[in-house]
């Protein structure tokens, strides 16, 4: 795999070839994504249509509560790392808890990328203050049916805080970082196709992905804090059910509604392009 990739690679560009090599042979070693990792991003929703509660989006699946602007200060969301069925095409999943992106230009997320590639699928955990670039975590393995959680705080002065844990494994990430013109007026549970080279990616076939607690069992997830109030999703009345869709309007991921509690919900694969 990774000779092919070298003589491809080497046609369009030498000096990157040498950073993708090296970079492949760390991801490898480091049991986390190849070397797609360097160049994946998660972006903003990109919404093409929308009635009251419920929008239809080119790259994003779940549920978003839509606040108004400098409100939302902190989402803590959960879910169980679904398992990929590959064929030799490459497809990507992302699954993630953030701030921001729903309606702004922006977002504060962490999460976990699912890749198919070869025919077989890699796991990667990774956070990203956008528009800068995923950040993947060293020695952060993860595989599925592990359960994760996610907190995204915003700590002020335009800086968040990021916990990731794999509550299965009992291992956690800690990260700061800061965000310029950060409007914090979304929080988000989110399942994504993201985009590789400016490209939205062919989704992956993750079967169907639980989020929230009652799936997870992860106390307060999926949860927002907005206005100083920290309640579950459906508790907002501004609450949105994000249905993922083609170019064409061909669903490609959709969710359930939400639990009683307002705080669970699956997402099922239906399509891939």
């Amino acid at each position: 795999m990774l000779k092919r990739k070298f003589i491809l690679l080497t046609i369009m560009n030498r000096t990157y070839i040498v950073i993708t090599v090296v970079l492949t042979i760390m991801a490898i070693a480091l049991t986390i994504t190849t070397v797609s990792s360097t160049t994946i991003v998660s972006h903003p929703l990109i919404k093409y249509y929308g009635v009251k509660g419920q929008v239809y989006s080119l790259n994003w699946a779940g549920y978003a509560v839509p606040a108004h602007e400098y409100t939302v200060t902190s989402v803590a969301g959960s879910f169980i790392v679904p398992s990929l069925t590959c064929t030799k095409q490459t497809t990507y999943v992302a699954l993630w808890a953030g701030i921001d992106g729903y309606n702004d230009s922006t977002v504060e997320q962490a999460g976990v990328l699912g890749e198919c590639s070869g025919g077989k699928p890699t796991y990667s955990a990774w956070y990203e203050f956008y528009p800068s670039p995923a950040v993947f975590i060293s020695g952060f393995t993860v595989k599925p049916g592990d359960k994760i959680y996610v907190n995204v705080t915003y700590i002020g002065n335009g800086e968040f805080q990021i916990v990731i844990k794999d509550v299965t494994e009992n291992e956690a990430y800690t990260v700061t970082g800061s965000v310029s013109n950060a409007l914090l007026s979304s929080a988000e549970c989110i399942l994504e196709r993201p985009t590789v080279n400016g490209q939205l990616t062919t989704l992956a076939n993750f079967g169907t992905a639980y989020f929230g607690q009652d799936y997870t069992n992860v106390m307060g997830t999926c949860y927002a804090t907005v206005s100083g109030s920290t309640k579950a999703f459906g508790a907002f009345p501004s609450v949105v059910e994000i249905i993922m869709t083609a170019y064409n309007g061909k669903i490609l991921a959709e969710p359930s509604s939400l639990t009683s509690d307002g705080t669970s919900f699956t997402v099922t694969y239906v399509g891939g392009k």
